[in-house]
């Protein structure tokens, strides 16, 4: 690959995507404190995060078939005028004073829907312009633009709501939309890959069943995402549970609660950089082994910690050594996967991401009513720790991570 060419692309699409994203969360964080302060219902905030999950979960498999056979670029562009689109359609009704709640879970849903299909074409997108040995820092730079985002976006959207109405926020989203299309569209120039360039006969679920068949015939595609289905359960209750845990072993003032989300999102910020900069050990595996080495320890840490400033402290640790995980994991997958099954293997995984940890929660949050959270932090880390080194000693996993 040309080396101007294809870093005008990465910074033309990650510029794009940035965009994009911080309208998004934008409007995310809006609607969730509009749902909180309006109804102040847990039945309603549950609708409301049913609403942003199960329609990624159940369109994936789909999205991975079309990531797969179509061009990507356009399907991101379709995910973000989809998207879009809903946003500009609810803030014209609550403009017009049409301000139901239900308005907004549908609208939660179809961004939900934008999502996955935004989700696999992108994660299938990025090797199509990337070199190989480049991967690893434009993920990492990606994870750290994303991190300073979500720093930024909650303290940004709640200044908003002090100031304008929520219709105000959603223009915002459609104009950082028709942004980072426009950039798409009009600057961005990448050659389809080959599939979606060849005529096709159209068989979705023949192609769905094709793709989990590679997954299950792939050793080390199936190894890596039985251990990451495994981590995702063991960390709900360090992603769900701690503002509860702040709340009631620390005090339930809302500046501890913003407290934990800015020291976690600048260690994110922080780790992305790290890793743009290092890239991790010689081999992939170990360098997710000892991320996950470090969640597990940090995981036992939130739960014996006394004070809240060194709570603090061991949350940002948790936001550092968590691109050191996503980004060499997400680079593994996209050297080692077949290009024409890039989409339906990142289909899976964003099915795994969206769906194990909230179900997860089905057992962790009555339990967090039933015993202390401390607890649940205390076992979960130990068995991360437990998880990292069996991790450690499969030959399979070993093997993938030494020839990336």
């Amino acid at each position: 690959m040309n080396p101007k060419v294809w870093q005008k692309n990465v910074v033309l699409f990650l510029a794009s995507q940035i965009i994009s994203l911080f309208g998004s969360m934008l409007v995310q964080y809006a609607i969730t404190w509009y749902i909180t302060l309006e109804t102040q219902s847990g039945v309603m905030m549950t609708i409301s995060i049913i609403c942003g999950i199960l329609p990624t979960f159940f369109l994936s498999p789909f999205a991975g078939v079309w990531a797969d056979r179509y061009d990507r670029k356009m399907l991101i562009i379709f995910a973000d005028s989809l998207i879009a689109v809903s946003t500009l359609v609810i803030a014209i009704l609550f403009y017009l004073g049409y301000d139901s709640l239900w308005l907004l879970f549908v609208v939660s849903a179809v961004r939900a829907l934008g999502a996955g299909v935004q989700m696999p074409a992108i994660g299938a997108f990025l090797p199509q312009m990337v070199p190989e040995d480049k991967l690893t820092k434009v993920n990492a730079t990606n994870s750290s633009l994303q991190s300073m985002v979500t720093l930024l976006s909650p303290m940004l959207s709640g200044a908003l709501l002090t100031m304008a109405t929520i219709e105000s926020i959603f223009f915002i989203d459609v104009i950082t939309a028709a942004i980072a299309v426009s950039i798409l569209l009009l600057f961005l120039h990448v050659p389809v890959h080959a599939k979606a360039a060849a005529k096709q006969q159209v068989s979705y679920f023949g192609d769905m069943s094709d793709g989990l068949t590679y997954i299950n015939n792939h050793g080390f595609i199936k190894t890596l995402f039985v251990f990451d289905a495994v981590f995702l359960i063991l960390i709900a209750p360090l992603a769900f549970l701690t503002p509860l845990q702040v709340a009631r072993s620390f005090g339930d003032d809302v500046w501890r609660l913003t407290a934990i989300e800015v020291t976690y999102s600048i260690g994110m910020m922080l780790g992305g950089i790290i890793m743009a900069s290092w890239g991790g050990f010689k081999n992939k595996i170990h360098t997710i082994v000892f991320a996950s080495l470090a969640i597990g320890t940090c995981t036992f840490a939130l739960g014996i910690v006394p004070f809240f400033g060194t709570y603090l402290f061991v949350m940002g640790l948790v936001g550092l050594v968590l691109p050191i995980f996503n980004t060499p994991f997400t680079v593994l997958l996209q050297q080692k996967v077949d290009g024409d099954f890039m989409g339906r293997v990142f289909s899976v995984l964003t099915m795994i991401s969206t769906s194990l940890m909230p179900l997860a929660m089905l057992a962790y949050g009555p339990l967090a009513d039933s015993i202390k959270i401390e607890w649940l932090l205390i076992g979960t880390g130990l068995l991360m720790f437990a998880l990292s080194l069996v991790m450690l000693r499969n030959k399979v996993l070993i093997k993938a991570g030494e020839q990336s």
